[in-house]
């Protein structure tokens, strides 16, 4: 039985285990993948998953490709081979909407999630429509990003500082490795005082969906300004850093143009408007377009155990 809201789908099984799921997702893929292309997110509720290797089992079932978090701004920890935690920020501190991986110029085409614990109050996984943003959006803030791209600056320590270090970021304690893969993915970097590395990605900010070449938001513009942080946080790391190009983590247009405070609160009003909050329950699996969704969380209390995969 399928049911829909404004944008996820709904899939509803009667208590299935992980064998008769994955049986049920190859014989449908066809189906599933159209679905995922229209809508853009699908909840499968009723998944009898129960620990991380089940969830492993299920998605070397229903994936080929998989994506190392390699060169990722969240801090999460390999659980099993390809399986993650989805995050590891703090459970007061609310997750601003963003693609995967937007910065990069290679980043997983679904983000496959599972819930073994739900939290007591809140923690879902926010979901919001990237086509939906840019019809909503301003039109002059979607044609600026649209004309100028991008750029994202992050500033990695050597293990003592704030924010992710450059070898937890790249899972490698090597230098070298570390210049290679920046290499290859086109991002200049800066090694400076103190062990530091400093990153700096020019990307688009509006992209053509690989499949149906519709325009949609993809990109990571507020979560990689401190102002989504909180005025107190942002005031703090002001007074901490003075130049804004030291932050942990800053943005500013392809051109060098600077990304006006108001602009970004603009975006986060508007993106917050649309953007829906599906409760998590134990024994469900959420698949996103990471394309064609933008996904957050919300604040929570209690345990919360969710894993994600990251596919192409």
């Amino acid at each position: 039985m399928k049911s829909q809201d404004d944008f996820l789908q709904h899939i509803h099984f009667d208590g299935v285990d992980i064998a008769e799921f994955t049986d049920y997702y190859k014989s449908n893929e066809s189906m599933l993948e159209e679905l995922l292309s229209q809508y853009g997110a699908i909840k499968f509720h009723g998944v009898q998953i129960d620990t991380p290797s089940h969830f492993q089992t299920v998605v070397n079932s229903i994936s080929k490709e998989f994506l190392r978090y390699v060169d990722g701004n969240s801090p999460r920890t390999k659980v099993v081979n390809n399986v993650y935690t989805s995050t590891e920020y703090a459970s007061s501190q609310k997750i601003t909407m963003h693609n995967e991986l937007s910065y990069s110029n290679s980043w997983p085409n679904k983000l496959i999630f599972c819930c073994l614990v739900p939290p007591s109050i809140d923690g879902e996984t926010l979901l919001v429509d990237g086509r939906k943003i840019v019809k909503e959006m301003n039109p002059d803030i979607v044609d600026e990003i649209d004309n100028k791209g991008v750029t994202y600056i992050r500033n990695l320590h050597g293990g003592m500082g704030m924010g992710p270090s450059w070898q937890d970021t790249f899972e490698t304690q090597d230098k070298g490795e570390l210049e290679a893969h920046c290499e290859r993915l086109g991002i200049d970097f800066e090694w400076r005082e103190n062990n530091y590395v400093r990153l700096v990605h020019k990307r688009k900010g509006i992209i053509r969906h690989r499949q149906t070449q519709e325009k949609v938001w993809f990109n990571q513009i507020d979560q990689f300004h401190p102002l989504h942080l909180g005025k107190q946080v942002y005031e703090g790391l002001k007074r901490m850093y003075r130049n804004p190009y030291n932050f942990p983590m800053f943005v500013e247009f392809g051109d060098g143009s600077q990304i006006s405070e108001a602009m970004i609160e603009e975006i986060l009003a508007t993106i917050d408007s649309i953007t829906i909050a599906p409760t998590w329950n134990k024994n469900e699996i959420l698949i996103v377009d990471n394309e064609l969704a933008c996904h957050g969380r919300n604040s929570y209390e209690g345990d919360r155990r969710i894993l994600v995969s990251m596919t192409n």
